[in-house]
């Protein structure tokens, strides 16, 4: 009987420590992600040169490479997504980073719009909501799988009303629409943990799979902060 309860012990220390390792890799890779925009968004952003071919300065317009930037964010989601039986760790990797570099590209538009400091005030602001509620995701004995149905349909409602209000070009509901997500993304990065958690606690590391359930798991996060960095920008940035 002591042997079996010490057997039980082992495995069940071994189960934290794979989502452990597991959740570390994701982390870095979200990091390095989130690095490469921030770098990427700064020298754009701060470049008349650089900008210039992402914006026509005499019509204030965006040029084809522009709006190329601004949506081929969507296109490579998918593609990891819809592709990511098919596509090759090294390949999910380089798309994943490359991602990220277009990422900043297009968030380099945000410092025409926002004053330098609101900006870096804004960024501190969502890493330490994001950090709290990733530590909410990761601590919480409370299945969050119902919480996680309810933020799933915020997100859906987001995007909905965000395509309405492309028309409508409503302050008001920009607003509206800001405020709810900044519930929406908090609350998802605490669900999102909690889900790599469990995911971790049952791959074989090492292995290919593992290696791009690790990627899909750093964009997830990523875009979560991503988001809850604009919506918190569209909130309280100052803009110029």
């Amino acid at each position: 009987m002591e042997t079996q309860n010490f057997n039980f012990v082992q495995t069940d220390e071994q189960t934290r420590a794979l989502s452990k390792t597991f959740m570390s890799s994701v982390f870095s890779w979200m990091f390095a992600a989130l690095a490469i925009t921030s770098i990427v968004a700064y020298y754009f952003g701060n470049s008349l040169e650089l900008l210039s071919l992402l914006i026509n300065t005499e019509v204030g317009k965006p040029t084809i490479l522009g709006y190329a930037v601004m949506f081929s964010p969507f296109a490579f989601i998918l593609v990891m997504s819809f592709g990511f039986n098919r596509i090759s760790y090294p390949v999910l990797l380089f798309l994943f980073l490359l991602y990220s570099a277009v990422m900043g590209m297009s968030l380099s538009f945000i410092f025409l719009a926002y004053t330098a400091s609101s900006i870096f005030t804004t960024f501190i602001a969502s890493s330490a909501m994001f950090g709290t509620m990733a530590l909410v995701g990761y601590t919480t004995k409370t299945d969050l799988t119902k919480f996680g149905s309810i933020m799933i349909m915020g997100l859906f409602g987001i995007i909905i009303a965000s395509l309405i209000n492309m028309f409508l070009h409503s302050g008001t509901m920009e607003y509206i629409i800001s405020f709810i997500g900044v519930l929406v993304f908090t609350g998802l990065t605490a669900y999102d943990v909690q889900k790599l958690k469990n995911i971790g606690a049952g791959v074989e590391l090492g292995t290919a799979s593992a290696g791009k359930l690790v990627i899909m798991g750093a964009l997830n996060l990523y875009m979560d902060f991503i988001n809850l960095f604009i919506m918190l920008l569209r909130l309280f940035g100052d803009r110029k």
